[in-house]
């Protein structure tokens, strides 16, 4: 039945389910990535396919960029 439900692709002022942003970023088939986030806890969360700390924050200062444009969204 999930296989009819389809998630529009906006940009809105609501947040999103981790699920479903996770799921996206598998169909994505990215090279690399890096995963910012609180757990239910409330506490950080942080995860990156990239070793060097370097290469992080270069890829999260563009991110950051892109998201201050308005054109992160997908």
């Amino acid at each position: 039945m999930s296989d009819n439900v389809v998630y529009p692709s906006f940009v809105t002022t609501l947040d999103v389910p981790a699920e479903r942003v996770l799921e996206a970023a598998l169909v994505a088939k990215l090279e690399s990535c890096v995963v910012l986030g609180y757990d239910d806890e409330g506490e950080v969360y942080f995860a990156s396919s990239i070793a060097d700390g370097a290469d992080v924050l270069w890829l999260m200062r563009v991110a950051e960029e892109a998201l201050l444009r308005g054109s992160l969204m997908k």
